[in-house]
């Protein structure tokens, strides 16, 4: 008995020990690619001066006047994510952003929760200081108030004015928090806030009913909020403390948690709030205001229970995958179309069992719906909100048959990738990204509007058309 508990959790160590490496590994790849591209590109600057003419919001002054009246598209990056302005020049989304005229990609808390992303989005498009809400705050024990986004990105936003979302990862679940936060009209001073303000949500690989990842990684079974003693997360845990707590400028400028309306600076807290946040006394990992209990299968469905899909909206989604069944085993697709991370995680989620002495997550759970999965998420709960109810759907196979969309309706897409094909490089998708992301962006710019089709760059308006 003593030598298989011996053994047990000697391979549970080395599969720890396994992944944190690789994981730290591939943050440092990405960290110092950027690190990398950035210096080129300021030498590359300075040797020879360039001709392109900046705003003042500084982006490329082209074609400005001809994508006044389009709505924007906004990126919604997941976790560990980033937006414009962090790591250089790196893009999180691939330079899928450069494939339309007026895209725009905010840089969001990469591990802050869902609630606080979706707030702090609010008030990047919106302008003005992120307001968390007294209570919120409060109760977890950080500011009210963060970052000032002076008069936003889109401060014409109404419902006469809507906005386009894609969201990849948990960055489909901020949409929709945000969506039923205006619904709920939840910002202050603002109170003619509507869920028409939305005019589609579009989900790439988004977690919308949690993912067994999150057990794997070291969220506890058997209430989906609380960590194990020994895991990924809590490495991770005293990385971002100890980041946030040393509190380096030049580093945060590249990369940012999030968490600085939790004040963990030693500036502000010195050596005694550094022992307190490790020892889990304060901080977001203390109250559970941070991302992971988000993504728990308990968690997403105690989120989606306020959350509803609205009939005015148009929703689509790209599920992705990499296992495939085989004589009734689930396993991963493959070894050259995982990346490496990601491999180890592909085949602990398809062989996922949830452990029989505690309570599965909710009434009719079954492990055979949840091993399918790309490494991240499990392929069931990309498709559409399914838990604590199902919201309306339609299953498609080709992006033809969305030329005539109805609102109030998650049209949904299996892909074969894992969760990072469409980000970040984009040399790995080859001609998939493409092919994905201009589906994306012809469906925002063609097949959805709620009054006129709007007039494209450089062409002429057409007679209004129904889209049903």
């Amino acid at each position: 008995m003593m030598i298989k508990l011996w053994m047990v959790t000697s391979l549970q160590l080395a599969e720890l020990f396994v992944s944190s490496v690789v994981h730290l590994l591939y943050g440092f790849y990405i960290f110092s690619s950027a690190v990398a591209g950035d210096i080129s590109q300021k030498l590359s600057d300075y040797l020879f001066k360039s001709n392109v003419v900046i705003n003042d919001a500084g982006e490329f002054d082209q074609n400005q006047s001809n994508v006044e009246g389009l709505p924007p598209i906004v990126l919604v990056h997941g976790i560990f994510g980033f937006g414009k302005g962090r790591l250089g020049g790196l893009s999180y989304f691939g330079g899928a952003e450069k494939k339309d005229e007026r895209v725009l990609v905010p840089d969001l808390g990469s591990l802050t929760s869902i609630y606080d992303r979706a707030r702090e989005l609010f008030y990047y498009l919106k302008g003005g200081r992120v307001d968390f809400g007294e209570e919120h705050s409060e109760a977890c024990g950080h500011s009210r108030f963060g970052r000032e986004y002076g008069k936003g990105e889109y401060p014409e936003w109404d419902e006469d004015h809507p906005i386009h979302f894609v969201g990849h990862s948990a960055g489909a679940q901020v949409v929709r928090v945000l969506q039923q936060m205006l619904a709920d009209k939840a910002f202050e001073g603002f109170e003619e806030t509507n869920e028409n303000w939305v005019l589609s949500v579009t989900s790439l690989s988004g977690a919308f009913n949690g993912t067994t990842r999150t057990y794997l990684d070291g969220m506890r079974t058997d209430d989906g909020i609380s960590m194990k003693p020994i895991c990924l997360l809590q490495l991770c845990r005293i990385g971002v403390i100890m980041y946030d707590w040393l509190d380096i400028s030049w580093l945060k400028t590249y990369y940012n948690f999030g968490f600085d309306h939790f004040n963990i600076s030693w500036k502000k807290t010195g050596v005694r709030g550094l022992v307190d946040c490790l020892m889990g006394n304060t901080g977001p990992f203390a109250t559970g205001d941070w991302i992971l209990p988000d993504l728990t299968i308990q968690g997403s469905t105690s989120l989606n229970s306020n959350l509803q899909t609205f009939p005015s909206t148009y929703y689509f989604s790209y599920a992705t995958r990499r296992t495939r069944r085989i004589m009734g085993m689930t396993i991963p697709s493959g070894v050259l179309g995982i990346h490496p991370m990601l491999f180890l995680r592909v085949f602990q989620m398809s062989q996922w069992r949830f452990p029989q002495d505690v309570s599965p997550p909710y009434k009719g759970y079954r492990d055979e719906e949840w091993q399918e999965n790309d490494g991240a998420l499990n392929t069931v709960s990309m498709t559409h909100p399914r838990l604590p109810v199902e919201h309306p759907s339609r299953f498609i196979r080709s992006d033809s048959e969305c030329q005539t969309l109805q609102p109030g309706i998650w049209y949904y897409k299996i892909v074969e990738a894992d969760h990072i094909t469409f980000i970040v490089n984009r040399e790995r998708a080859g001609v998939q990204f493409d092919l994905i992301y201009d589906s994306i962006f012809q469906r925002c710019r063609k097949h959805v509007f709620r009054k006129i089709p709007q007039t494209l760059p450089n062409q002429s308006p057409r007679s209004p058309r129904s889209p049903h």
